[in-house]
């Protein structure tokens, strides 16, 4: 029996994500990002292919490394404008009823308290079809407008990220009992106060010693999400994700990242299968294979190097200004986002990369591999993925914005689903019951954060 892939839609809400030049094809929805209709429209696209969710990526910071300056994502739109992406999920939730929405927060300028209320409430008017990617931030331009105008090392990052979510899960988990809401009339008591307990947290990072703001949501946490590739993002996600985005580009890298991820979980007392693994891919479609390679083949000819630089120059933290496009890079060190430079220097070891092959590689989706093809092949290489890597779905990434899932959903997943090979319904309500089965929308009993409870109030 075919096994049935997760799907979500990895989106930002601004007008160009991973893509650098691809705004300019008159297919583009680049333009409708600041319209909460063309979101909501989108959601409805997506719940009406099934998808599990749409995940959308969030940069407090913004790329200022390529050049020492900004200026060329500014022209390319390399993600920047960004509105925040929370804003649009209650509309989206509004005109859906399973779709779940993935919203990434950081965990290097906010603070535990408001997330966890912030969550809560998302939570609740989405009635369970939220969660929370966690990400440390690497940009150095957030850590000038926001933090201490310095960006904290690599490992001390994901430190402050173990003991932030170890606080929200107290609030989310710790803090209200079940029962704690009465409404009782008779006795004028909305809640009982018997039943709501201060978390006491006293750690390295934050000290929050009261009770949360909010009362149980229908998920009481949110999905947690991480996509981390290093091996301190690899033990966080082994310790306390619920899903995993992994960013491998063949499918014996990814394998190895799986299997790992997979045995440090069990390592950490948990069941493997509690986690579901999604890998990013892109997929550009139409109703044949010569057509999609001819939509591939308009979107090369877009791809704006300087777009491509100032994303990598951002993700990598090292100036590829200061290197001859065709030149070979070498491997270098980074505080920022070592994986993205690791990531070219492992694709493929006999290769030397050079800046410009770089940049046509991340041209189109970014650092996901690509798949072009009529709905047959399309099918045909995703299920080889999943099969040859124990991934359990992907996280879809786009050339052009709105257009290339509109596609997906139209060529691809009938035939996916014909093959057995995707959902034709919804069984559960909540998000991580999508992701999990009917009848899960909690934390599964070896999480961390079920234990909790336990601890305060008991």
């Amino acid at each position: 029996m075919t096994k049935q892939m997760k799907l979500f839609a990895f989106d930002f809400n601004g007008p160009a994500h991973l893509s650098a030049g691809l705004w300019r094809h008159a297919d583009d929805g680049a333009s409708d990002y600041k319209s909460l209709s063309a979101w909501v429209d989108y959601a409805r696209l997506l719940e009406g292919a099934c998808f599990d969710g749409i995940f959308f990526a969030d940069n407090v910071g913004y790329h200022d490394v390529y050049k020492g300056s900004v200026d060329a994502a500014l022209r390319d739109g390399a993600q920047i404008p960004a509105n925040d992406p929370a804003y649009l999920i209650p509309a989206m939730a509004a005109a859906t009823t399973h779709l779940g929405f993935g919203v990434t927060s950081t965990t290097a300028y906010d603070h535990p308290y408001s997330l966890a209320r912030k969550f809560a409430t998302l939570d609740h008017l989405t009635q369970g079809r939220i969660g929370w990617n966690v990400v440390t931030s690497y940009a150095d331009s957030a850590a000038r407008n926001l933090g201490s105008g310095k960006q904290n090392a690599h490992d001390d990052r994901y430190g402050i990220a173990e003991e932030f979510i170890e606080v929200a899960l107290k609030l989310w988990e710790g803090s209200w009992e079940e029962n704690a809401v009465v409404r009782d009339k008779a006795t004028c008591t909305y809640v009982d106060p018997t039943r709501v307990h201060p978390i006491n947290h006293e750690g390295t990072h934050f000290k929050v010693p009261g009770i949360f703001l909010c009362e149980p949501s229908p998920q009481r946490t949110p999905v947690i999400f991480q996509a981390g590739g290093s091996s301190r993002g690899v033990a966080l996600a082994a310790a306390t994700a619920e899903a995993v985005f992994m960013n491998a580009t063949s499918k014996v890298g990814l394998k190895n990242q799986v299997d790992k991820l997979r045995a440090q979980a069990v390592e950490a007392g948990r069941d493997p299968s509690h986690i579901a693994v999604v890998q990013m891919m892109t997929v550009i479609t139409a109703a044949t294979d010569e057509e999609a390679q001819q939509r591939y083949e308009e979107y090369a000819a877009l791809v704006d190097y300087e777009g491509a630089m100032a994303r990598y120059s951002g993700w990598a933290g090292l100036d590829m200004a200061t290197f001859d496009p065709d030149v070979p890079l070498r491997h270098v060190k980074t505080n920022a986002g070592q994986t993205m430079v690791d990531l070219f220097s492992k694709m493929d070891p006999s290769k030397e990369w050079t800046p410009r092959d770089i940049a046509a590689y991340i041209g189109i989706g970014g650092t996901a591999p690509v798949i072009v093809g009529g709905p047959q092949k399309v099918a045909d290489e995703l299920i080889g993925w999943m099969q040859d890597t124990g991934i359990d779905g992907f996280n879809l990434g786009h050339g052009l914005k709105f257009r290339d899932i509109e596609d997906f959903a139209e060529f691809v997943v009938p035939e996916l689903q014909r093959r057995g090979a995707m959902r034709v319904g919804y069984e559960g309500s909540t998000l991580r019951e999508n992701l999990f089965g009917a009848g899960q929308a909690r934390l599964a009993a070896d999480h961390p954060g079920a234990s909790i409870a336990k601890k305060i109030y008991r």
